[in-house]
C-alpha cells in the first residue's frame, strides 16, 4: 500500500497525525519546520525527532515530494515544468524570470470544465482536482525554489473549483509555521465562480484577479460559459462587499480578441461595469490556439484601449507575453496529448 504524504498537511493535521502514532503534540511543530521550512525529502532526515519518532511516522508516511519530469526553456527564459500527479496524470508549471521579481505560475487542476473558448486547458476536459501536496509540490520541488518572490494561481484549472485544497495550499504558505510568505506575493484568479470566491476573500488574504474579458453578457456567455450561472454583474456585486485597495489588490484580467471586445464601446462597457470598484485591469494578448476563430488585437489598439480607460482613472497595464514558443503563455497549458498518449499504452 503507498503511503500517505506528510508534505501538504496543515499543522492541525499534522497534528492530529503524531496523535494518532502516539507521538508528542510537539512533534507536529517539529515536522511542520523540516517540511515547509527546511523542504526535506525524506523522514529519516528530520533529525531531531528521535529514532522511534522517525521509524513510526515511516511505517505510515512519507514526505511525498517528487521532481518534475521534464522542462522546456523559452528564448525569453521563460520555463515550464511537466509534473506527474496521481494517477499518472499530468500539470504543468511556468517559471518567470525577471528583472525585479521571479513568479511561478502553478495548477490546481488536471484540466479544466470551464469551457472557454480562448483556452487550451478547458479542451482538455476536467480529469482531477490537485490536492495541497501536488498544489505546493509545484513550488517545494521547483529547481528555482530559492529564487521565488511570487506564486500565481492561474495555471491549469480553475482554483475556486478546488477551492479546498487551495485555501489549504494558502494556509500552509502565509502561516508562520509554514513558509511565512506574505500574502501580498500571491494572486489567485477565478472566472467568477461567486460562492467559493467569497469563502477565498473571507479566508484568505491574497490578491484576487478576475478574467472578465468583456463587459456584455451575450458576448460574455460566447467566451466564457461560467456567464449562464454567474453574471459579471453578480461577480462584481461580490467584490463591491468586500475592501479592497492599496493593500490587498483586486485585478481585472482582460484578453483581447480583434474585432470582439477591443472597440471604444466596451472601454465605455467596462467603467459602467466596474463603477465604485477599486481595481486594476490588465490587458493579455491572445495567443492562437489550433482550430479558434479568435485572433489577438494588435498592439496599437491595446494601447488605445488602455489610454482610454487610464484617462478614466483605472489603472491599466498591458502584460507582457512570455513562453508564447514553449506554449507556457496564459491560456496555453495543456497536457492533454500526454493523458492520450498515456491511456493508449498497452499495460
Amino acid at each position: 500500500m503507498s503511503k500517505e504524504a506528510l508534505y501538504g498537511k496543515t499543522l492541525s493535521e499534522l497534528k492530529a497525525c503524531v496523535k494518532e502514532i502516539g507521538l508528542p503534540a510537539f512533534t507536529s511543530k517539529q515536522i511542520a519546520d523540516w517540511l515547509y521550512k527546511k523542504h526535506v525529502t525524506s523522514i529519516d532526515d528530520m533529525t531531531n525527532l528521535s529514532k522511534k519518532a522517525r521509524t513510526e511516522l515511516n511505517a505510515r508516511f512519507e514526505v511525498g515530494l517528487t521532481p518534475p519530469q521534464s522542462f522546456q526553456e523559452s528564448v525569453d527564459g521563460t520555463k515550464k515544468y511537466l509534473f506527474e500527479t496521481s494517477n499518472k496524470q499530468f500539470i504543468e508549471a511556468a517559471y518567470l524570470p525577471e528583472e525585479t521579481r521571479n513568479t511561478l505560475c502553478i495548477s490546481s487542476q488536471v484540466g479544466c470544465k470551464m469551457g472557454c473558448l480562448f483556452c487550451m486547458t478547458a479542451r482538455q476536459g476536467f480529469q482531477k482536482n490537485l490536492s495541497c501536496n501536488e498544489i505546493l509540490n509545484q513550488i517545494a520541488s521547483l529547481p528555482e525554489r530559492e529564487t521565488l518572490s511570487n506564486v500565481v494561481y492561474m495555471g491549469m484549472g480553475e482554483p475556486m473549483d478546488n477551492i479546498d485544497e487551495v485555501l489549504k495550499s494558502l494556509e500552509i504558505i502565509t502561516s508562520d509555521w509554514g513558509y511565512a510568505w506574505s500574502p501580498r506575493r500571491i494572486n489567485v484568479s477565478t472566472i467568477g465562480v461567486v460562492p467559493a470566491m467569497r469563502r477565498f476573500i473571507e479566508e484568505s488574504e491574497a490578491h484576487l484577479a478576475i478574467s472578465l474579458h468583456s463587459p456584455f453578457n451575450e458576448e460574455r456567455k460566447q467566451l466564457m460559459p461560467i456567464e449562464n450561472v454567474y453574471t459579471a454583474e453578480k461577480v462584481i456585486e461580490a467584490v463591491k462587499d468586500y475592501e479592497f485597495g492599496r493593500q490587498r489588490r483586486v485585478s481585472f484580467e482582460y484578453i483581447m480578441f480583434k474585432g470582439v471586445n477591443d472597440t471604444p464601446q466596451h472601454v465605455k462597457g467596462l467603467l459602467q461595469l466596474l463603477n465604485g470598484v477599486k481595481c486594476r485591469i490588465n490587458l493579455i494578448h491572445f495567443h492562437p490556439i489550433p482550430n479558434s476563430p479568435l485572433v489577438g488585437s494588435d498592439f496599437k489598439t491595446m494601447e488605445m484601449f488602455r489610454d482610454k480607460l487610464a484617462d478614466k482613472g483605472i489603472i491599466t497595464t498591458i502584460r507582457r507575453s512570455r513562453g508564447e514558443d514553449i506554449y507556457a503563455a496564459c491560456g496555453l497549458l495543456s497536457t492533454k496529448q500526454l493523458i492520450k498518449d498515456d491511456t493508449e499504452k498497452d499495460y
